[in-house]
């Protein structure tokens, strides 16, 4: 069995997923995993699933297209490629949480500096709802640390850059985050 990721965007309503999922049971397909979300009024969805050996995949994409699009979504369709032996990191995840006013450049200014430490990120959820009201703007991420990262150099530059950027910002092992933050 192959593995495909499939993505799903389209006006959000009750019912894309089972559509998705119906879609790919009559194809023998099995979900591994999904990640979907509502960003203003857009369905967002991911999917990674395993595809019989005897399907191909643009028959894969076609029959998705068929169910999918009569229902105002558009379908993406790729093979997932395993990652390169030797490639992995030792990582410690974290959460990295900003509220300040919005404005140009928030989420660059962020992502850029992850990216100079070599910080991936795994999750991201921002939310900009206008004006000065910082409770109103917030970022989430969720990401992974590589454990020889110099943590000391990292917290101040990204102290800096929240700074000159008019953000808050909170860092927080992934663990105790959790543990503050459970109902």
């Amino acid at each position: 069995m192959r593995k495909v990721i499939i993505t799903v965007l389209g006006h959000d309503r009750p019912g894309i997923v089972a559509a998705v999922s119906g879609a790919l049971l009559e194809q023998r397909c099995n979900i591994e995993d999904i990640s979907q979300t509502i960003l203003q009024t857009e369905f967002a969805g991911i999917f990674i699933a395993t595809i019989p050996d005897d399907t191909k995949e643009n028959d894969l994409c076609e029959s998705l297209e068929g169910k999918l699009h009569p229902l105002g979504l558009s379908v993406f369709l790729k093979p997932m490629q395993a990652a390169p032996a030797g490639t992995e990191i030792e990582t410690e995840p974290f959460v990295i949480t900003t509220l300040g006013p919005d404005r140009l450049g928030l989420v660059a200014g962020i992502t850029g500096l992850l990216s100079d430490y070599g910080i991936n990120i795994v999750h991201l959820k921002a939310a900009f709802r206008g004006g000065e009201d910082p409770r109103r703007n917030v970022m989430i991420y969720e990401v992974d640390i590589p454990v020889a990262t110099d943590h000391h150099a990292f917290r101040a530059a990204l102290s800096r850059r929240a700074r000159e950027l008019g953000l808050d910002v909170s860092l927080q092992h992934r663990d105790i985050f959790e543990e503050i933050h459970r109902v």
